[in-house]
């Protein structure tokens, strides 16, 4: 249990949470905690962001900008600060935690996996864990290199980015010569650099969300997932697995996430051919294919995260049934959004729909997610199919 106790938001005895990006994972974190009776501030880079809408407090910072954020912790003196994006002053973090202050999971957790190299690293080369071949590349020159030691095809992608913004798969020499430009283009912050990935012929990927908790560490069923140019386009619960494939993503994202340390949801990902499975990338924190666990979980991987940071007690087996998500993903650009046969989508017993919120829209963007329960993960999927397919979205 926490330490501290609970008290009402707005008194000096409140327990305050700080968001660090407020999209849509953070406006799922915020309404769980606020069930919980926290205090929480949602800070972002722009206004109006998801979180913001549910949360007590809102504030609009430059998350890189060390001085900036380090002022704005000081004022509000939080008892746990929770990362939600990668965008952040992670050197900041690692500071504010050495002088007391709770960093989720842990910031060096947030260092590392702020950036693929700093991951991949502690994953490969000090873990030992099974990975992709992989070269870092700094310049074009080096990317090319890179690309040409690993070999086609290859998938390159910026060290610092999320939902598989910039990531390019090279399977001829021509789209070689301009994957440094794209994957940088994709990439968040300053840092100019690509990891240069060999490609596996998986049978499927998953995300194993696994919480560290007081109490050790649970499990989730495996979720597996379809991606379009790197983006989360479906996600399903539970994937079929092989008992001793299943054993060896537990182990992998055991040591990953212990190496990491301290409490909280972890999304790891990882590539399975047959029975054997390959370490890819890990989130510490909530995953946007996790968004299934809305449904298919009496306790989502929101509420899970909520739990591990403020000490309370998680299950050591988290039950899910079988369920599906479709993203829907607006085009357009404006900052008038609107959603019409939500009413359609939603008359089928088991289906669910969350509008994320987000103010606008400049191209492609998640704008919230279609949900779905049945007897089978296949009926799922169909389901929340079919659910997707009546929405549209219209962008002014």
């Amino acid at each position: 249990m926490t330490s501290k106790s609970i008290g009402t938001p707005g008194t000096p005895e409140a327990l305050r949470v700080m968001l660090l990006g407020s999209g849509e994972l953070g406006k799922e974190v915020a309404i769980e905690a606020l069930r919980y009776g926290l205090e929480v501030f949602a800070i972002d880079r722009y206004p109006n962001a998801p979180a913001m809408q549910v949360a007590q407090h809102a504030e609009v910072i430059d998350m890189l900008d060390g001085s900036v954020l380090e002022a704005l912790v000081e004022r509000i003196q939080p008892d746990f600060i929770v990362p939600e994006v990668e965008a952040i002053a992670t050197a900041k973090l690692l500071e504010l935690e050495s002088r007391g202050y709770h960093v989720v999971p842990t910031a060096r957790a947030a260092r590392l996996t702020m950036d693929r190299e700093g991951i991949r690293r502690l994953a490969a080369e000090e873990l030992k864990l099974p990975t992709t071949p992989y070269k870092f590349a700094f310049s074009e020159q080096e990317c090319r290199a890179a690309i040409d030691a690993i070999g086609l095809p290859c998938v390159v992608k910026p060290v610092m980015s999320s939902s598989g913004k910039g990531q390019v798969i090279v399977k001829e020499t021509a789209l070689a010569e301009r994957a440094w430009g794209q994957a940088i283009a994709g990439g968040r912050g300053s840092s100019a650099a690509v990891i240069v990935e060999g490609f596996i012929d998986f049978d499927y990927e998953i995300t194993l969300l696994t919480v560290r908790h007081s109490a050790g560490t649970t499990f989730c069923a495996p979720i597996g997932h379809l991606q379009v140019d790197g983006d989360y386009r479906e996600s399903w619960q539970p994937q079929a697995m092989t008992a001793a494939a299943l054993a060896k993503a537990q182990a992998i994202a055991g040591k990953i996430t212990a190496s990491l340390g301290g409490h909280g949801i972890f999304g790891v990902e990882l590539f399975v051919k047959g029975d054997s499975v390959y370490f890819n990338e890990v989130s510490p924190r909530p995953h946007d294919t996790g968004m299934v666990t809305l449904v298919s979980q009496a306790l989502s991987e929101f509420a899970l995260h909520v739990r591990a940071i403020i000490g309370f007690p998680v299950p050591n087996e988290v039950a899910s049934v079988p369920s599906a998500s479709v993203a829907l993903i607006g085009t357009g650009v404006g900052n008038h959004i609107s959603y019409r046969g939500v009413s359609d989508a939603l008359q089928e017993l088991g289906t669910e729909v969350r509008l994320f919120g987000k103010p606008e829209i400049s191209g492609h963007r998640r704008l919230g997610v279609m949900l779905a329960r049945a007897d089978t993960v296949s009926a799922a999927r169909q389901l929340a199919r079919a659910g997707a397919a009546k929405i549209t979205i219209e962008v002014n």
